[in-house]
């Protein structure tokens, strides 16, 4: 489900994605679409969240012979967006893409406007983001065997960056403390390349960072990659350790899918998931997707609920034993 590792932007990525898109067609559900229908996107244009949902809008509209059009309602996190689409008539004329922010802002701000298990219905697992471990080009550690004896021989002095309160930067953060018993301060951002900034300029020892914008850092020298954080060594970077290695279990990637509103007919999710399922399994979206750091992924509706109920679960309780206070 993956190759090559050449990094480009995400608009000119997009731009070639919809110039060599194939037709897949899906048989319709009875008339669906017969009006435009709104994805939703939470986050800003030219963010990958925004460049998938506009290359998946594209694939269902060749698919199902109807008009899909994005739309961003970018705020609080993604919730502003999020809690607009779960108050969507359940029709199908209004879908939403989202990352995994959307299973944990419930458990990192005080109030939320939705419900995830009420409000939505999956529909499919569409990618997952490759994140890493990169320290400081000074900091005397060159696996994560050395940081974690570095982190337990000076507590609480070390530092690491994030690109803000309750991001997956944070929250893996804090799995690796809690997985190795170290203590590290947590140094927030507006971002993680500004973090990553830092981290390279000496002033913050580390990140555990979305690949996409410090591979530029770690291929100029500027910032040393000590793991990736998937399950299993990344086959595109079979030399770098899996951080699973060192610390038994750990695994970081956050996600993104495809929901439409609970209570859409059946037969209008189903027809979505085919026509998104038939073109993520193609090895051309697969090459596409890598190129900015996302491993395609695919499954029913009913294996993303189950998916998406696990990594709930899992960051709940890293969540409340990091004592991460609901902002």
């Amino acid at each position: 489900m993956r190759a090559g590792n050449g990094i480009v932007s995400c608009a000119i990525l997009a731009a070639c994605v919809l110039l060599t898109l194939p037709t897949v067609h899906v048989d319709a559900a009875d008339d669906y679409p017969n009006r435009p229908v709104t994805i939703v996107v939470p986050f800003p244009p030219g963010a990958s969240n925004d460049t998938l949902a506009r290359y998946e809008a594209d694939v269902l509209g060749r698919a199902l012979h109807g008009s899909f059009v994005v739309e961003n309602r970018t705020g609080a996190s993604g919730e502003i967006g999020i809690s607009f689409a779960a108050k969507a008539n359940p029709d199908g004329y209004t879908l939403l893409h989202a990352p995994s922010a959307i299973a944990i802002l419930p458990y990192v701000m005080k109030s939320v406007a939705y419900d995830l298990d009420r409000d939505f219905t999956p529909v499919t697992l569409v990618g997952l983001t490759k994140f890493c471990l990169v320290v400081a080009p000074n900091l005397p550690v060159n696996s994560a065997a050395d940081l974690i004896a570095l982190a337990k021989s000076k507590p609480g002095e070390l530092t690491y960056a994030s690109a803000g309160i309750a991001t997956p930067h944070q929250i893996f953060a804090e799995q690796f403390k809690i997985m190795t018993g170290t203590d590290m301060r947590h140094i927030p951002y507006k971002g993680a390349v500004p973090g990553l900034t830092d981290v390279a300029s000496g002033n913050v020892s580390l990140e555990f960072a979305d690949l996409t914008p410090a591979l530029p850092l770690i291929q100029a020298g500027k910032l040393k990659l000590i793991a990736m954080l998937s399950p299993e060594r990344d086959p595109d970077y079979p030399d770098v350790p899996a951080l699973a290695e060192t610390v038994p279990g750990y695994a970081g990637q956050s996600w993104q899918g495809f929901f439409a509103r609970a209570g859409t007919p059946q037969r209008i999710v189903d027809a979505l998931n085919a026509a998104l399922v038939a073109d993520l399994k193609r090895p051309e979206t697969a090459k596409r997707f890598d190129a900015f750091g996302i491993v395609a992924q695919w499954d029913t509706p009913d294996q993303f609920r189950a998916f998406i109920a696990a990594e709930t679960d899992k960051w709940r309780k890293v969540i409340k034993a990091a004592n991460i206070e609901p902002q």
